[in-house]
């Protein structure tokens, strides 16, 4: 279940059958339905601006919801789902931290109540009269983008990969030439693995690399700054106005895709899933677009020492990043595997040693990885010297679903079966008087709803 202007969602047909506790985080709502719910007046739209993106033919999700007769059938997994904010698939706490974000998935409080009354009262039709017309969906290998943006100014392929039906996890690296021939500033990206790939890939990081005098290609920029990340349920990135994300001129792009052989399914007609190709599409500001700041994408680690978890254990990573210049955090998207269970991010300001959370996931799925990209009036502002801090939580117990034998030790490494622990971040670098104009900017607008 996605909002309609997500449109496609690369991912795998297990997210709504992904094991989660019933309790994780049951909100079952009891205000805000109408009396009488009718699936024709109150549900349909919810469901068809929600939940139809992935449950169609075509969709990635397991089940079809187009018609009354689907909705009907599923109607009690349908009402524990969202109940219990598993659907649509948007990990992010309601009640911490900021809360404007772009390409929010979340139902709001109204629409849970809504569903879940429906539900209670035998999922009745209602009156046919009161349905809404289907919605103008578009094909679910489309970009997620197109309607905002029209068709990506560039699409760069990776090169083609054969994936058995079984096997350990397979690592593919290309390089290829971007195409273009001369600097842009990119509007916004998305990767996503084309066709049948989806079922197969489970992260696709890419870097753009830049020929040396000596014929090498290196990375772009002293850290090594990356294109973008795609992992299965990624929509993917919007740059925010006035910024750049820079694409040099000549550039090559470095693929770093990770397949799982398992993630093939049953209904594989061969024992190989031919020529898996990963697309990555761009959409590119004009080449006169002017700018004041430039942003870059980084992963950044979340521990202090080795990652090692104990058979039946927990663990908590923590990691410190500060930078000597003030910062705009425009993304937060937390990363592990099966074991993960909670994230989040905290910033520590210097002059009075308060310490704000900014962004907790209290629920974290490995199905689905959300780049949560905030509202440009409201993204993270952290002074010169401000800490930001990154904190992970994970389970290795019979208590998590997700762990496939909690005897089993797990440590850091690249494997689904193995863990890993850090963040990807969007920072737009600033000067002082950048930070301190927007900074103005936003007490100003405060002042002006606050005497409205």
């Amino acid at each position: 279940m996605s909002h309609l202007p997500l449109r496609v969602i690369g991912g795998v047909a297990l997210v709504v059958a992904i094991a989660l506790p019933a309790s994780a985080q049951v909100s079952f709502a009891t205000t805000g339905a109408p009396a009488e719910v009718t699936y024709a007046k109150d549900v349909a739209p919810i469901i068809q601006n929600n939940c139809m993106v992935c449950h169609r033919p075509g969709g990635i999700g397991p089940m079809d919801l187009v018609s009354y007769e689907d909705a009907r059938r599923y109607a009690r997994r349908i009402g524990e789902q969202v109940a219990n904010r598993l659907m649509p698939p948007y990990y992010y706490d309601n009640d911490i931290g900021i809360q404007e974000l772009q390409h929010d998935w979340r139902l709001s409080e109204q629409e849970i109540a809504t569903v879940v009354a429906w539900v209670d009262q035998g999922a009745p039709l209602g009156n046919p009269a009161d349905m809404p017309p289907p919605p103008d969906l578009i094909d679910t290998d489309e970009w997620a983008f197109v309607r905002e943006y029209g068709q990506p100014d560039a699409i760069i392929r990776s090169t083609p990969i054969d994936v058995p039906l079984g096997g350990q996890d397979m690592m593919h690296w290309p390089i290829v030439p971007s195409g273009l021939t001369e600097d842009r500033c990119i509007k916004a990206i998305q990767v996503k693995p084309a066709g049948d790939a989806k079922s197969v890939v489970h992260h696709a990081n890419s870097t753009f690399r830049l020929e040396n005098d000596n014929g090498d290609l290196e990375r772009v920029g002293a850290q090594g700054e990356h294109a973008t990340e795609y992992a299965m349920g990624k929509l993917g990135e919007i740059v925010p106005d006035g910024v750049c994300r820079l694409l040099p001129a000549n550039a090559y792009v470095a693929w770093d895709i990770h397949l799982f052989p398992g993630g093939i399914g049953t209904n594989l007609q061969t024992d190989v899933l031919e020529d898996n190709v990963v697309e990555m599409g761009l959409w590119l500001h004009p080449r006169d677009y002017q700018y004041r700041y430039r942003q870059d994408l980084r992963l950044y680690g979340i521990r202090q020492g080795e990652l090692v978890l104990k058979p039946h254990g927990t663990a908590m990573t923590q990691g410190f990043l500060t930078f000597d210049h003030p910062v705009r955090i425009d993304s937060f998207q937390p990363h592990g595997h099966l074991r993960l269970r909670s994230a989040s991010m905290e910033i520590l300001y210097p002059e009075t040693g308060r310490i704000e959370i900014i962004s907790m996931i209290s629920n974290w799925s490995a199905l689905w990885h959300q780049s949560h990209i905030y509202d440009e009036q409201v993204a993270p502002l952290v002074p010169t010297g401000g800490v930001i801090i990154m904190k992970q939580w994970y389970d290795n117990s019979a208590n998590n679903p997700n762990v496939v034998d909690p005897d089993l030790w797990a440590e850091y490494g690249n494997r689904t079966s193995d863990e890993m622990s850090h963040a990807w971040l969007a920072v737009t670098h600033l000067d002082e008087e950048g930070y301190q104009q927007l900074l103005e900017e936003r007490q100003a607008s405060q002042e002006r709803r606050v005497t409205q």
